[in-house]
């Protein structure tokens, strides 16, 4: 029952090249950041990731994808990561987009065991009728778009066919977790974590603060240990705010 392991190089040492991984975070909230690096020095490649957002110029899953390590991504939102962009135009890398509300079903549904579910989001667009550009050629030709999708109607309404989403493995970073797998994580830094932990075949946790089994009221849990497979404590420090916004300081007010 004990899970944690001694380094996050450990942890991530048997994620081979070709791996598909579901990792957790937003912008550049809750990231497993530490994972990462650890993948990007173990130097697995032709990954295919799952997430909100594929990381931005020089942090989170960025670092994979300018180290070249990715091929694949499904992600809802691609605008924040100019490599990507390069890469995706120039035939280097395929991206299925996808909403960003069914993007967190469809694995949700992959971690319930639910193979698809139907959806109103995307009914009479290119989502449901498909044609999104999946690949374009080294010309900017697109030679990939995605496939139309079953459409049927419940009580007067359409609904869209979406399939669910596993991964090999899931990387999480959570605030608070115990040696039996068991986690917590930190207001808006919960985002797509438990669901990414859900949908991994085997889920690896990165967390702040490691404690022992039962300081985590069972009330408090917010992804069960039996998700996890391996934990290992990287401390707090590391974590970046990918846009930093603060309000100008009132005339005449005085510095702390």
């Amino acid at each position: 029952m004990d899970k944690v392991v001694a380094s996050a190089a450990e942890a991530v040492a048997d994620i081979g090249s070709g791996s598909s991984l579901a990792v957790g975070g937003f912008g550049l909230c809750g990231v497993p950041i530490k994972l990462i690096d650890a993948l990007l020095a173990q130097g697995a490649d032709r990954l295919t990731t799952i997430s909100n957002n594929c990381g931005v110029d020089d942090a989170a899953l960025g670092v994979l994808l300018y180290a070249g390590r990715i091929t694949r991504t499904i992600s809802s939102f691609v605008g924040g990561n100019k490599e990507l962009a390069r890469l995706y135009l120039s035939g280097q890398l395929e991206v299925e987009l996808t909403p960003q509300g069914t993007l967190a079903e469809r694995l949700r549904a992959g971690g319930c065991g639910i193979p698809a579910f139907y959806t109103p989001t995307g009914v009479g667009t290119m989502v449901a009728d498909g044609g999104i550009p999946v690949r374009y050629d080294a010309d900017g030709n697109v030679t990939v778009t995605s496939a139309p999708k079953e459409i049927r109607e419940f009580d007067g309404r359409q609904y869209v066919l979406e399939t669910a989403l596993t991964a090999d493995f899931g990387l999480v970073r959570a605030a608070k977790g115990d040696r039996h797998g068991n986690l917590v994580f930190h207001e808006s830094a919960r985002n797509f974590n438990p669901l990414a932990g859900m949908a991994g075949r085997v889920t690896i946790a990165e967390v702040e603060e490691l404690v022992e089994p039962g300081e985590i009221l069972p009330e408090a849990v917010h992804l069960p240990g039996v998700f996890v497979q391996r934990v290992v404590e990287v401390g707090s420090e590391g974590k970046e705010i990918e846009k930093r916004t603060t309000r100008p300081r009132p005339t005449g007010a005085k510095e702390n």
